[in-house]
């Protein structure tokens, strides 16, 4: 009885045993991941997704993600070409595309990227001036990609995109951007009104042109302006009247010799005289 005791009791750790070693090789990887596996320290390849076996005590894994990171860059003080100190950050858009690399070519890609992400920004900004960075920030963001991207393709990180947050200026700067924004305003202002103004005087030229050289558009408008006159204001106004106009309206009344003459009052006739 002692002996199948034993044997039982043998039979049952080996079972155990059996089920924890099966249960250390199954290893289960999510679609955005993978398992890098090195086999006695050497490096096997990476497996996944799904469900796959290794083998205890020999293999190790190492699990990546291959999912976008999103890294924001800390604020960097930088010295613009034309002499400017500004604060600048920055965030960063980058995935793995080889876990491999990822995994032997650098301790932490995470962190060893950030590094890299800020000594770029301080070096390009500094080759940039402030004007540049304030409106060729696509420029600027496509040039700290390129650069950030060529230097973490040996460790299997690709840089998809590099934004420019915020640029905070010190305020003896605003001040001086905000009066030349607002001599910039004054400037087209004066521009506009200086425009409006040769316009205007350009169209009473092209109406007087016009005038002149028909009278009776100039007559017309002379009655239409005493029609004004006499609806918006209530007192009596002498106003002069050019025997031009008269002319105008009755051709020929006051023409004799040639010359113009004014009328002559009609004359009282004569009354005879009594004696």
């Amino acid at each position: 009885m002692g002996f199948l005791s034993a044997a039982g009791t043998g039979l049952i750790f080996l079972v155990v045993f059996a089920f924890i070693l099966l249960a250390s090789s199954i290893k289960v990887v999510q679609e955005y991941e993978r398992g890098v596996i090195f086999r006695l320290g050497r490096l096997i390849g990476a497996k996944g997704p799904g469900l796959f076996f290794i083998i205890p005590g020999i293999d190790r894994m190492q699990k990546v993600d291959l999912r976008v990171v999103t890294m924001e860059v800390p604020a960097q003080e930088v010295i613009t070409r034309d002499n400017v100190t500004v604060k600048v950050n920055a965030v960063i858009y980058f995935r793995v595309v080889d876990p491999n690399m990822a995994v032997v070519k650098v301790l932490d890609y995470i962190r060893a990227t950030s590094q890299i992400a800020q000594t770029t920004l301080r070096a390009v900004l500094g080759q940039s001036d402030l004007d540049e960075l304030l409106a060729q920030r696509d420029k600027v963001n496509r040039h700290l990609q390129q650069i950030i991207d060529e230097q973490t393709e040996p460790w299997g990180i690709k840089v998809s995109t590099v934004e420019v947050k915020d640029v905070e200026l010190p305020q003896a700067m605003q001040r001086a951007m905000a009066k030349q924004a607002e001599a910039e305003r004054e400037k087209r202002a004066k521009i506009i009104h200086a425009q409006g103004e040769y316009d205007a005087a350009a169209r009473l030229a092209d109406a007087a042109d016009q005038l002149n050289r028909t009278p009776a558009a100039l007559q017309l408008r002379y009655m239409q302006t005493l029609t004004e006159i006499a609806v918006e204001k209530n007192s009596t106004i002498i106003f002069p009247l050019p025997l031009d106009i008269l002319e105008g309206l009755i051709p020929g009344a006051f023409q004799r010799n040639g010359q113009h003459q004014a009328p002559q009052a009609p004359r009282e006739p004569v009354q005879p005289t009594q004696e």
